[in-house]
């Protein structure tokens, strides 16, 4: 940033719509677009990437994750996967190996709204993982469920595209 000729620094214009998003602090995301949706604080981190953002890819699955798999084997070009698995907590959606899979294919991360396994794995990759929580079984693998589809969670409807910004402060959303 430059000095005008009395040493003072101008001020940012902070409101354009057209300032750059993906290095910004969710903090500061939430301040300049305080009507942007964040979820509900319920996920915890389970990747090696506290801080992750990209554009929203989205899965609709009941309990069984084939569907993962194939999206995860597909190049994530620094997108985010945002998993709806209902909350369920009686199985996990990814795991290591699946973690893994996505860190090869390019994606900067994983929301499961659900569970995850494998978890010391998982803390070990390159990747942004949020679950709502850790389970040992894993899923059904029957290939049920819909891709880039609205899915609904944590108080906040996502659409394929959107912009997934997480961070250890929570996750926000700018809609496409």
């Amino acid at each position: 940033m430059t000095r005008t000729a009395q040493g003072h620094t101008p001020e940012l214009d902070l409101t354009t719509e057209t300032l750059p998003t993906e290095d910004l602090p969710v903090t500061d995301l939430s301040d300049l677009r305080p009507g942007a949706p964040i979820l509900a604080p319920i996920f915890r981190e389970f990747g090696g990437r506290p801080r992750f953002n990209g554009p929203a890819v989205t899965l609709r699955v009941p309990g069984h994750n084939p569907l993962v798999r194939e999206v995860l084997g597909q190049p994530g070009a620094g997108r985010v996967l945002v998993v709806d698995g209902g909350g369920t907590l009686d199985c996990a959606l990814l795991g290591g190996e699946l973690g893994e899979l996505a860190v090869a294919g390019g994606w900067a991360g994983v929301i499961v709204n659900g569970c995850v396994r494998d978890t010391s794995e998982l803390a070990q990759l390159n990747l942004g993982v949020r679950a709502l929580a850790a389970h040992p079984r894993r899923s059904g693998k029957e290939r049920l469920g819909e891709r880039d589809v609205p899915v609904t969670f944590a108080g906040v409807t996502i659409h394929p595209g959107d912009a997934v910004h997480a961070d250890e402060d929570g996750i926000l959303i700018l809609p496409a």
